[in-house]
């Protein structure tokens, strides 16, 4: 499979139930993988994982949570919509973000761009055997992200509207317990897929590979206090076109806003540095938007926003036409001076929270993605 599209990326979320359902799913997993977003949202993203490596994937998936891993990458194979297109070798990333999962899926080459992800990627993981060439090895160099900083003071995790637990982030479950009673073990439903014994398609479908009961998916705790966000990468304002929970940023507040209005001026220049390096990072070997590594920073987040829009300059006074155009452009000009004060007294960094946060950036083909968090702060 060596398509054009096949070089693109897309941005995928999933929840932490034992089959890692789809959440979120942007629109180049249909040149990626044959499906449209809606077929896929709401339905078990494992189903489309290699039968032989379903154990370890969902181990994997297990584990990601428990461990509450970030910036981390994986070599697995996922079904194509298209059974004579057979199976598609993928690089998937993840950040454990609170309740959901969120990384991106791309197809997987060797070289350059395959060296600069593991790079940039906390943690490798290659599932598929023929894979080996992507496990690069990084000498034991420690983690580019420090540990999770506290959370603030005054700042509970109980039970919310929007029906989930928010538990202690420090809390880990059991790494090894024995199997609950009495819990009935889950049928095996059919995928109505081609027998996955190899990557080419076969004509007999095969049952669905059944979920490990050792695996005790319900014990998991809500994981750190994160939020994603996915801005539009093709604008220079890098508008908010999701945020995955109201922990840092109200959801409503911040959609559809440039994520600049919530970065503090003094850290502007240098985060819009940051995110035009990772945009470079994330250009496949085509020239075309795909997935690029990780990027890591901290600056202040300004929790309520500001106005960060750049405004023209006043045109200066035309030598001509005198008369009544100039008379006629007068009003217009007091009138936006009388309304800017008052957006400027709305949007001042000083009436919003300022909270340092850690930030992970990566570039997709559909977007571009950010995790926040709460900065440590101490010495």
């Amino acid at each position: 499979m060596d398509a054009p599209h096949s070089h693109l990326s897309f941005i995928g979320i999933v929840d932490f139930a034992p089959e890692a359902n789809w959440v979120f799913v942007s629109e180049s997993v249909t040149d990626l993988l044959g499906y449209e977003p809606a077929d896929l949202r709401g339905t078990p993203s494992l189903q489309l994982v290699h039968p032989d490596e379903f154990p370890r994937v969902q181990k994997m998936h297990y584990q990601t949570i428990q461990e509450d891993k970030a910036a981390v990458i994986a070599y697995l194979r996922l079904r194509h919509k298209d059974p004579y297109k057979g199976y598609v070798l993928c690089g998937i990333s993840r950040t454990v973000v609170h309740n959901v999962l969120v990384g991106s899926v791309s197809f997987a080459t060797p070289g350059a761009k395959a060296l600069h992800n593991a790079s940039t990627a906390q943690e490798i993981t290659v599932i598929t055997p023929h894979a080996r060439d992507f496990e690069f090895r990084r000498w034991n160099d420690p983690s580019p992200m420090p540990p999770d900083a506290p959370l603030p003071r005054g700042r509970s995790l109980s039970l919310t509207s929007d029906g989930f637990s928010r538990r202690n982030p420090s809390y880990s479950p059991p790494r090894s317990r024995s199997k609950p009673r009495g819990r009935r073990p889950r049928k095996s439903r059919s995928r109505g897929r081609d027998d996955s014994s190899s990557d080419s398609p076969s004509r007999s479908p095969s049952p669905r590979p059944a979920v490990n009961e050792d695996l005790d998916f319900d014990l998991l705790p809500l994981q750190s206090f994160r939020t994603a966000l996915i801005l539009d990468r093709f604008s220079v304002n890098c508008p908010i076109i999701y945020c995955s929970n109201d922990l840092l940023l109200s959801t409503t507040t911040a959609m559809g806003r440039s994520f600049f209005d919530f970065v503090a001026k003094k850290d502007e220049e240098i985060v819009r540095s940051w995110m035009d390096v990772v945009k470079g990072w994330g250009v496949n070997e085509r020239g075309q938007p795909s997935d690029g590594g990780f990027g890591y920073g901290k600056f202040t987040l300004l929790t309520e926003g500001r106005d960060s829009s750049t405004r023209m300059p006043e045109p200066p006074p035309s030598r001509h036409r005198q008369g009544s155009t100039s008379r006629a452009r007068a009003p217009s000009v007091r009138a936006r001076g009388v309304i800017r004060p008052r957006i400027h007294a709305l949007l001042s960094p000083d009436s919003s929270r300022q909270v340092p946060v850690d930030a992970i950036f990566s570039a997709h083909s559909d977007g571009m993605m950010v995790i926040l968090r709460h900065a440590n702060t101490g010495t």
